[in-house]
């Protein structure tokens, strides 16, 4: 990726194949300065990469140059005709600013070629910035380090790009490097209160002993089967386990392990007479948290004449385990059920079979259809629970949304939330089965339809 402005010399690298001209980004915008925070919407994944170019750019101007040249060609791929909103404004300001910072850049650069130049700077931040901060006695500032392995990433993106376009092969040593930066950006993923990777377990917050009580809670799992194919982390945990067995979201697994930890944390700090500062979850506190979750269940079960799917173990050692899985799996259906929230009801009929399948696989439970262990309906796969269950009964929402014709036809004529809600409040929910029927009463919609030998209305499901 050598630059396409001013003259070209074989010292600065061969021009690029194929030229970018002013008339496909031309605009009025002039000398605008230009923001890597004010990136239009559809430009969004260049961000990242101008945020780069601003930091490096006082001591490393080359750098911060080719940056920016990689930003406009990746910006000209993702837009090549400029028809986004704000586009061919922003790169024109791109290519202005690119054009009069190509000669300066270069007669400052350090390296013999670009390709070199970013080579070395990459080496340069990874041995003095990024070890320094992973050598500090309390490595306490995450955040910073968190942003300079991000900063790593982009700098290696770039790179390659450089390396690509001027015929060059990345170096073992550095390819060996970013191996070592992608691992640790696995590990340091954004967060919203709690840093629960590995390498967090000195920050503040997580030295509470009622948050390390209820994060070694969590960690056990003793005798819970893995699926074959997966590949355990340090750290597992139960919410792991049922993002594995059922095909949650894993940002949906981060989200409800966060909340399930500060619910508990909450009210066993709250308990009296205090629990030992040991960090050990106080039974009390996972007795009133269960309480106030299934409390909705519960009533719904009693209602319809059911016994409920919360099945507890004999032996007492599991019984922890057994509470902290039934509450991970309430709380990981209602991250993942988007506007079937509005049916707690309908929420409830999934968690009483979901539940009961947890039961009967830790029971060890037979499938007297199979012949095999039990085995979730629906699990099995990446995003199994959202496509299977979720989006289902969401279609059957839209489709009577649709028929409300924005709310001008009569509510008798089509199903609002507390309709289809309804179906639920009676035994004959039931037949919708599990896994569910895609031919039951549920999932067809009420039209009318006149016969000329009587009236009546039908059920017709619709594809």
């Amino acid at each position: 990726m050598s630059s396409r402005a001013g003259p070209s010399s074989e010292s600065q690298g061969p021009p690029l194949q194929r030229r970018i001209t002013r008339t496909q980004t031309a605009g009025n915008l002039g000398e605008a300065i230009f923001d890597s925070e004010v990136v239009p919407s559809s430009l969004v994944e260049i961000a990242p990469i101008l945020r780069v170019a601003n930091e490096v750019e006082k001591t490393h101007p080359r750098v911060a140059y080719l940056c920016r040249f990689y930003a406009f060609e990746k910006a000209h791929r993702l837009d090549p005709t400029s028809s986004g909103r704000g586009v061919r404004q922003f790169k024109t300001a791109l290519l202005q600013r690119l054009e009069r910072e190509n000669d300066p850049t270069l007669k400052g650069r350090i390296k013999k070629s670009d390709a070199r130049e970013m080579q070395s700077f990459y080496q340069h931040y990874y041995k003095k910035y990024i070890q320094a901060l992973q050598n500090a006695a309390d490595k306490a500032d995450r955040a910073q380090l968190t942003k300079a392995y991000q900063t790593a990433n982009v700098l290696f993106e770039v790179l390659k790009a450089v390396n690509m376009t001027q015929s060059m092969e990345v170096d073992r040593e550095i390819l060996e490097t970013q191996d070592k930066v992608a691992e640790k950006t696995e590990i340091l993923v954004p967060y919203n209160i709690l840093p629960l990777d590995p390498d967090s377990a000195n920050q503040a917050i997580m030295r509470f002993p009622e948050i390390q009580a209820a994060v070694f809670a969590l960690r056990n799992t003793r005798g819970l089967a893995w699926p074959k194919d997966y590949k355990k982390k340090k750290d597992e945990d139960i919410l792991d386990w049922l993002g594995a067995m059922y095909g949650f979201q894993k940002h949906n697994v981060a989200n409800q392990r966060e909340h399930l930890i500060l619910l508990l944390a909450n009210v066993h700090i709250r308990q009296f007479p205090k629990p030992d500062q040991q960090p050990k979850l106080d039974e009390r506190a996972l007795t009133e948290v269960m309480k106030k979750l299934f409390k909705n269940y519960k009533k719904w079960c009693k209602y319809l004449g059911r016994k409920s799917s919360l099945w507890l173990p004999t032996i007492q050692q599991e019984v922890q385990q057994r509470k902290l899985l039934y509450m991970g799996l309430y709380l990981l259906i209602w991250g993942e059920a988007a506007n079937l929230r509005f049916m707690p009801e309908c929420l409830c009929y999934i968690y009483h079979h979901m539940a009961f399948e947890l039961y009967g696989m830790l029971a060890g439970n037979v499938s007297p259809l199979t012949g095999e262990n039990i085995k979730p309906a629906y699990g099995g796969e990446e995003e199994a629970f959202l496509r299977k269950v979720v989006t289902p009964i969401y279609d059957v929402i839209a489709k009577e949304a649709e028929r409300s014709k924005r709310g001008r036809s009569k509510h008798s004529q089509w199903r609002n939330y507390d309709d289809l809600n309804e179906y639920f409040w009676s035994v004959d929910c039931f037949r919708l089965g599990w896994p569910m029927r895609a031919d039951a009463d549920f999932f067809c919609l009420p039209v009318e339809k006149l016969y000329f030998d009587k009236l009546k209305i039908v059920l017709v499901c619709m594809p």
